[in-house]
């Protein structure tokens, strides 16, 4: 099916009444990430964010804190402004609705209304919420008699004349239109929702206050003493930020525009805004893309729980494009996401340092050990290399409907899929075990066709990930992505042997039980075995520890000692020189696992003779039991870095 030539999406607009909080950098870094795909599908795409910045809680909390109130919007919305590119977000405009150019649109789309009779004048009564910036009805309170059911705060009973949208004038055309479209709102669960909601008759939308009562809005153009309501001025941003009705970005754009926003502005986006635009004769927007909350280790984020995940100092904590991957990857768009320390260990433990950043090593590490650096070309391919390149071939065919849907979690499991496939090849394959026979040509293609499916990964990781995903296509000596053509790395193409783009985390310790807590007798023998610990060896001075060399060395080849079942050959590169060392690990870890990790060894120790084999120094591990730990830098380092 042919795309479109343009995307247009939009975050919902931020009000600046508190600081940018993980719900906002969740919507902000999708929106980032959505547009990134598009533009690599060759699409002109426009991405819009801003700030909401009317309303009578604004009004409230200036004057309760002294400050001017434009002064205080300008403040708050250059929290927003500036911490966007700080998360690596690239929009293309950020709006303000105090900008001019959002007044002028806002009014002439009330004007339009009001002259056409579908905006009137009516006295009205109703409980109203400071905070919601709405009125509620009487069903929508019944759990919370009095009380705002989202806030939990008493309601205002408020009596006054204002104007009104003749918003139930387009109830049953708004029904058929979510009905004859599913494309139109998604997921399906809020769809339903909406649907359920017009099945009773709706009430029209009171879009103004009395100037007396709240002067920091826009003034409605046909009654200076009234201003108009949140929602009547917020919405219309994304029309005015095109420069409605004669902008060549709105005739451009606004065919293809997509609205993402959180589960909590449905009602308003799904109902107020199609009904709004429809009685201004503006289409609808093309999509509407609901997601869920955030909680925080499974509780709501409060500043009373200690637990508010402040995004730019998350990022910097765990990595920009870490932070990024984890909250698009691990929150299933529509459901609420819960922000663990575990699950984004785990997804960066697993995902990105092992199953991609693990296979870069090793593969760039063969193509230096058995090529000199310059990438093998695939001779001949057989069924095994057609499946793996195959597995990226239905990837790209499958993108479309992944954007569509907003489903960006599905579609980044499907890029570990194929990376998990392409380590699964590359150990059926055994790349080392072809070279040792001497069969060059089936190695070289074994190590291209996996560069191959690495490289296509790394594109559509890309709009995620954009800063690793430059360094992993770097070492391939290929530029940033800009497409997602399966194409093989250039035969011929210098290789630089990758060091890990993924520092593994440790996973936080579990809390230690409290025995006070518990009413049952405490024994004093001892009920569990625990591993021996070796006695402790003589003392030594320093300067006997000091003649020992220790150095950070990477593992070029792995293989076996035959006829042992402890012994593993490693050829390690030690900075200065490539050696051999052998080592009695092999009960612990399969070859093709070390390859292009790094570890510890004692540089300088004698050669000695090892089943006929010589080893050139020895590796460092810790033992437990029955267990074995190869040590290892924490992070990357280049090799021969000095250890002390």
């Amino acid at each position: 099916m042919p795309q479109p030539k343009t995307f247009y999406i939009t975050t919902p607009i931020y009000y600046v009444n508190a600081a940018p909080h993980l719900g906002h950098a969740f919507s902000t870094i999708f929106c980032d990430i959505m547009t990134r795909y598009h533009k690599m599908l060759g699409q002109d795409s426009y991405f819009l964010t801003g700030t909401d910045e009317y309303g009578q809680n604004i009004a409230r909390v200036a004057e309760q804190t002294g400050q001017d109130t434009q002064a205080m919007v300008d403040a708050n919305s250059a929290k927003f402004r500036n911490l966007w590119p700080q998360l690596g977000i690239q929009n293309d405009d950020f709006i303000r609705t105090t900008e001019d150019r959002h007044k002028k649109v806002v009014q002439t789309l009330l004007q339009k209304t009001f002259d056409s009779g579908d905006i009137y004048q009516a006295e009205y009564g109703g409980d109203y919420c400071v905070k919601c910036e709405r009125f509620f009805t009487k069903t929508e309170t019944e759990a919370t008699p009095g009380m705002c059911p989202i806030h939990k705060m008493p309601l205002e009973r408020i009596m006054e004349k204002n104007y009104f949208f003749r918003l139930s004038k387009y109830q049953d055309w708004l029904r058929e239109k979510i009905e004859s479209d599913p494309q139109f709102l998604m997921p399906a669960q809020f769809r339903s929702e909406v649907l359920a909601f017009l099945r009773e008759p709706l009430e029209d939308l009171c879009i103004s206050r009395p100037i007396e009562r709240m002067s920091w809005g826009i003034p409605l153009p046909f009654d200076k003493g009234f201003v108009t309501y949140v929602w009547y001025d917020a919405l219309v941003n994304y029309i005015s930020a095109l420069g409605w009705p004669d902008g060549e970005k709105f005739k451009k754009y606004w065919p293809e525009a997509t609205h993402l926003m959180a589960k909590d502005i449905l009602r308003q986006h799904a109902i107020y805004w199609p009904c709004i635009l429809k009685a201004a004769g503006i289409e609808p927007p093309k999509r509407l893309r609901i997601h869920g909350w955030w909680t925080v280790e499974g509780e709501k984020m409060s500043k009373s729980l200690g637990n508010v995940i402040v995004p730019i100092d998350e990022a910097n904590r765990v990595g920009l494009d870490i932070f990024r991957y984890f909250i698009v990857r691990d929150m299933t768009f529509g459901s609420d996401g819960d922000y663990s320390a575990k699950s984004l260990i785990g997804r960066n433990n697993s995902e990105l340092a092992n199953d991609l950043g693990n296979l870069l090593c090793r593969i760039t590490t063969m193509v230096v050990k058995y090529f000199d650096g310059k990438m093998p070309s695939a001779a001949t391919r057989n069924d095994a290399d057609n499946a793996l390149l195959a597995e990226v071939d239905r990837l790209i065919a499958d993108l479309p409907d992944y954007l569509e849907k907003a489903t960006l979690n599905t579609l980044l499991e499907r890029v570990n899929a194929v990376v998990v496939a392409a380590n699964k090849y590359v150990t059926d394959q055994a790349p080392w075990s072809t070279a040792k026979k001497g069969d060059l040509e089936r190695t070289g293609t074994i190590l291209a066709v996996t560069s191959q499916a690495l490289v296509a990964a790394a594109k559509f990781y890309t709009p995620v990930m954009p800063n690793k995903m430059a360094e992993l296509l770097a070492a391939y000596g290929l530029p940033p992505a800009t497409d997602f053509a399966n194409a093989p790395v250039p035969a011929g193409t210098l290789i630089v042997a990758a060091q890990p783009l993924f520092a593994k985390m440790e996973m936080p310790a579990e809390p230690t039980p409290d025995a006070s807590a518990s009413e049952s007798p405490v024994s004093t023998e001892s009920t569990t075995s625990t591993p021996s610990i070796a006695p402790q060896k003589p003392e030594i001075e320093y300067d006997d520890f000091a003649k020992i060399d220790l150095r950070v060395a990477t593992i070029l080849e792995a293989e076996r000692v035959p006829k042992t079942d402890k012994l593993m050959r490693l050829s390690i590169d030690v900075g200065f020189e490539k050696r051999q060392i052998v080592a009695g690990i092999a009960a612990h870890y399969k070859p093709e696992d070390l390859i292009g990790k790094q570890i510890i060894v004692v540089a300088n120790l004698a050669p000695r003779k090892l089943k006929g084999l010589t080893s050139q120094g020895m590796l460092l591990a810790a033992k437990a039991g029955d267990d074995l730990f190869v040590l290892h830098p924490g992070s990357a380092i280049a090799p021969g870095a000095d250890v002390s």
